[in-house]
């Protein structure tokens, strides 16, 4: 089960998302019906533990194995999502895998699940063109902090 409530106020929602950089290069994804980017991962789910969650989410998704490196950003994201307001407590981890993995393409690529998700490894050099949420992400991607940063973004 998703650590994901619905109420009437709205969503909460705990989520771990992966920085994997490869070669200057982030991996990002979106729904295919939307037209911003996220980094890749989701819902951690009851009684398991953030970075089980990142693993699992990315050998779903993707069918990669990555290494969780260490934590990047705890953040706390206040944004509405299709007419919702959304109050996600987002853990974002450095990962590693294959120097360079079955998923190291050109241009966009579906993972496991279908069409529903869009992924893409994106230059850093190009993030500034691009909307990334959570907003942070454009500005501190190609600056990793050194230690955990926590952030409050309201959107």
């Amino acid at each position: 089960m998703d650590t994901t409530f619905h109420t009437d106020k709205g969503v909460f929602n705990y989520r771990a998302a992966a920085v994997w950089i490869i070669d200057g290069h982030i991996l990002l994804h979106r729904q295919a019906d939307d037209s911003y980017w996220a980094l890749p991962g989701g819902r951690v789910m009851m009684g398991e533990d953030s970075k089980t969650s990142l693993i699992r989410e990315m050998r779903e998704e993707l069918g990669v194995e990555v290494q969780v490196e260490r934590m990047l950003w705890l953040t706390e994201n206040f944004f509405n999502y299709r007419g919702m307001p959304f109050h996600e407590i987002g853990l974002y981890y450095f990962v590693s895998g294959a120097a360079l993995p079955p998923i190291w393409r050109k241009g966009p690529f579906h993972g496991l699940e279908g069409e529903r998700l869009v992924y893409q490894w994106v230059s850093l050099n190009e993030l500034s063109s691009m909307t990334v949420y959570p907003s942070f992400l454009q500005e501190t991607l190609g600056n990793i902090p050194k230690t955990t940063e926590h952030i409050i973004v309201h959107s």
